[in-house]
């Protein structure tokens, strides 16, 4: 196969999980799938993610926090399992995530790619530790105690009295009756993409080429083909 077959291949089985996943009709747009997909592709050839499941955490800041912008999906079967609500930190903006920072006690949301580490129980409960992969967009997340928890301003009751979703210290907080599922779910090595407004934003996760070849090389590794 020559690059331009492999990236068809890429391409096609990207479209394949989006419309199998009706990922369009839930609200998630193609451009911001794709930009998770690559990165999960170009982490898993580094070998540091979950070698048992293929999670992939997509949460898209340039949506109105009343909206659902977070999406959960499990690659292998094409499903979503989880798309919910999702709480931006409380200097990025109010209704919409504007501004986002890596610095210490900034109060506001990380862009990038993140793997998702342990969990413990903290102030809100079960929580699990983020692990920021993109230098100096999300690098402090650990030191920062950037975190997944619940939280009970991150519900559709309180959109509902508010007008929008209550901010959290910069952790994407979700609503409390299904953060212990999420939390189980995504825990130990899955991937998650952190999207936002900031035309500045760049990672070396988002490289397409290196994406094919990774994609492309694990194919042939699942096919039992040694070489191409």
């Amino acid at each position: 196969m020559n690059f331009s077959e492999k990236q068809a291949a890429f391409n096609d089985y990207m479209l394949d999980i989006y419309n199998e996943a009706d990922l369009r009709e839930k609200g998630l747009s193609l451009d911001v799938f794709e930009k998770g997909f690559i990165g999960f592709q170009n982490m898993k050839r580094q070998q540091n993610t979950s070698q048992e499941r293929s999670i992939l955490t997509v949460i898209d800041f340039t949506k109105s926090s009343r909206e659902k912008r977070l999406w959960i999906i499990d690659l292998d079967s094409k499903k979503v399992l989880f798309n919910t609500l999702v709480a931006h930190g409380r200097n990025t903006g109010e209704d919409r995530a504007l501004k986002f920072s890596n610095q210490p006690n900034s109060y506001m949301s990380s862009l990038g790619f993140y793997l998702t580490d342990a969990t413990y129980f903290g102030k809100h409960g079960l929580s699990l530790r983020l692990s920021g992969m993109d230098g100096n967009y999300n690098s402090n997340a650990m030191a920062r105690a950037i975190v997944m928890h619940g939280a009970d301003y991150a519900t559709a009751s309180f959109v509902k009295q508010y007008g929008r979703l209550g901010r959290s210290l910069g952790c994407p907080a979700v609503p409390q009756e299904v953060s212990k599922e999420i939390i189980m779910a995504i825990k130990d090595k899955t991937v998650m993409y952190i999207h936002g407004n900031d035309s500045n934003y760049t990672s070396d996760y988002l490289n397409p080429t290196e994406a094919v070849e990774a994609y492309a090389q694990n194919a042939l590794t699942e096919s039992g083909i040694a070489t191409l």
